[in-house]
């Protein structure tokens, strides 16, 4: 066996590198992993409901198509939203669909970024109390050790789990700082959408009450007409 692949099979793995700088980071890097995975997870599972949940924002001309023929519109999500308001048939009942609609769909999804907002805050803080017991352990050391090769170990210690919470806290938080971002951009726009889906809603209760208050208008004067040619029939 020649020494390049010597050198190849003796060098550690990656995982094993990993594992190790993980290690080395002390207590403080479980914390920092969990609002990791809190974070990643949540953010997941907004992006899946806003995207495949039916709460994509849509464009005018779509949310128009809806609310001139409702059965077009399919059951759930926007789409189920406008279908159900287009034909309640007043406005007080077109805020209402709304406002079931935002207490069911869109209040659960805020709280969501709450909580990945909550969790990219907490991870730099989290190494920063990191940094703080790495270098309470470096200066630990300093005072009780004799300056050998041991009391050597025990600084180089907490000087890496220091550095490596901090890092670990940042590499967290920077990554879930722009996915919470883009995630509520995403939701202003859909929020921004409900907006003028109601607006159309709302006209669109307006136009079929009117057209009802123009029928019923008529009947009454076309009896008002009948009246006087029968009373001179029974004449």
């Amino acid at each position: 066996m020649d020494d390049a692949t010597t050198n190849l099979v003796m060098q550690p793995s990656t995982l094993e590198r990993a594992l190790e700088i993980w290690n080395a980071g002390g207590p403080s890097m479980y914390a920092i992993g969990f609002v990791a995975l809190l974070m990643c997870a949540v953010g997941m599972n907004v992006l899946l409901t806003l995207a495949f949940g039916g709460l994509w924002p849509r464009g005018d001309r779509g949310l128009a198509r809806w609310v001139a023929s409702p059965a077009s519109a399919r059951h759930g999500g926007l789409r189920g939203l406008v279908r159900r308001a287009a034909t309640s048939g007043s406005r007080a009942a077109v805020d209402t669909t709304f406002d079931e609609f935002a207490t069911t769909s869109i209040e659960p999804v805020e709280r969501q970024l709450r909580i990945m907002r909550i969790c990219s805050n907490t991870a730099p803080l989290l190494g920063l109390f990191g940094t703080v017991t790495g270098m309470l352990a470096t200066f630990g050391a300093l005072a009780s050790g004799s300056g050998g090769e041991q009391t050597m170990g025990a600084i180089a210690k907490g000087i890496s789990e220091a550095l490596i919470t901090t890092e670990a806290g940042l590499v967290v938080a920077l990554p879930g700082v722009f996915f919470h971002y883009a995630l509520q951009q995403r939701l202003d726009a859909t929020l921004e959408c409900l907006d003028r889906a109601r607006l159309l809603c709302l006209r669109h209760a307006e136009a079929g009450t009117a057209d009802e208050a123009a029928g019923a208008d008529a009947d009454t004067h076309d009896d008002a007409d009948d009246e006087p040619l029968l009373a001179g029939e029974d004449g």
